[in-house]
């Protein structure tokens, strides 16, 4: 290696620094992972050290400018004043920047045949409504009806009945409740599956829609030439006793965004269905009058890991 390359991470090499200024670096890396040796929670000194090295080995790598750096505040401060508790910009920005799946991919390894896991999204709330089986989610959400069922089962496929269903989803605007400015709950719901295992509701068939955008991380992807719609989808989240959470999404088959893309990387193969239309008249699982309408069926069978899988 010539003396003006500086090698400070696997593979990677710094040309242009001197081996006084490789120093100068590297002391000061060193003086600032020593500054955390007193920490009493090894953990939380373990995170810090390795933030602290991997942020240095970012900066050095790129020869981080000052002005840079001043943008990168700017932008931190922006999304910080945009961020209310309707708004969570941050996540946003996680979820951009595929953080959010790498952490959903580290925190649910695959088991068997488990229903794989994705990104939570900003827009959960606690308190959505409960719903008998075959109840409506959509409330006041614009869409077109979707006869949603399918079982819930333990890896060894033991139906798992009593199970929590959490299930959200943004109406055909592309806007969840929570975005409003009028109190509403629409398009949300929880329910549970019945001694068997199994479960049904109608909801919305999803359309693809683009994160909030009009704030810094919106600037950002447009900057980078990065759409902000995200493929069309349906939140799930599924718990019950001794079973792993399971937090994620159903897509639809032919969606056009799924070869585009989905702008928080959140789109598994396991986990895109058909949607399958129905012409007006065709008659509903459940009898429902549907006055006319055309509507749409998918069936999700919910595989859940056991607890510390």
């Amino acid at each position: 290696m010539s003396a003006d390359a500086t090698s400070h991470a696997p593979g990677t090499t710094i040309n242009g620094v001197s081996p006084q200024q490789r120093t100068i670096e590297e002391t000061l890396t060193d003086t600032v992972l020593a500054s955390f040796e007193k920490c009493e929670d090894p953990r939380l000194k373990d995170l810090m050290q390795a933030l602290t090295r991997h942020l240095h080995t970012f900066i050095r790598e790129v020869r981080l400018t000052e002005a840079e750096w001043d943008a990168a505040i700017a932008f931190l401060t922006a999304a910080g004043h945009i961020t209310d508790d309707k708004r969570q910009e941050f996540i946003l920005l996680s979820d951009v920047l595929g953080a959010s799946m790498m952490t959903v991919a580290v925190n649910n390894e695959a088991v068997g045949n488990a229903t794989e896991a994705t990104v939570f999204g900003p827009f959960f709330a606690e308190d959505a409504p409960e719903i008998p089986l075959g109840g409506d989610i959509a409330g006041s959400a614009s869409g077109q009806p979707c006869w949603v069922e399918g079982t819930v089962t333990d890896t060894d496929g033991n139906p798992v009945p009593n199970a929590r269903i959490e299930v959200w989803e943004a109406d055909d605007d592309g806007f969840y409740d929570a975005q409003y400015t009028d109190g509403r709950i629409a398009g949300r719901a929880h329910l549970y599956s019945d001694k068997d295992g199994n479960y049904s509701f109608w909801g919305l068939t999803p359309t693809p829609y683009p994160i909030p955008h009009d704030g810094p991380v919106g600037m950002m992807l447009e900057k980078v030439g990065r759409s902000p719609v995200r493929a069309s989808h349906l939140h799930f989240m599924v718990t019950a006793p001794g079973l792993r959470t399971l937090v994620t999404h159903i897509f639809v088959t032919g969606d056009p965004q799924l070869e585009i893309g989905d702008s928080v990387f959140g789109v598994k193969d396991s986990l895109i269905k058909d949607f399958v239309p129905q012409p007006a008249g065709t008659p509903t699982p459940d009898g429902r009058d549907l006055e006319g309408t055309g509507w749409a069926r998918t069936r999700f069978d919910i595989v859940l890991a056991p607890t510390g899988a």
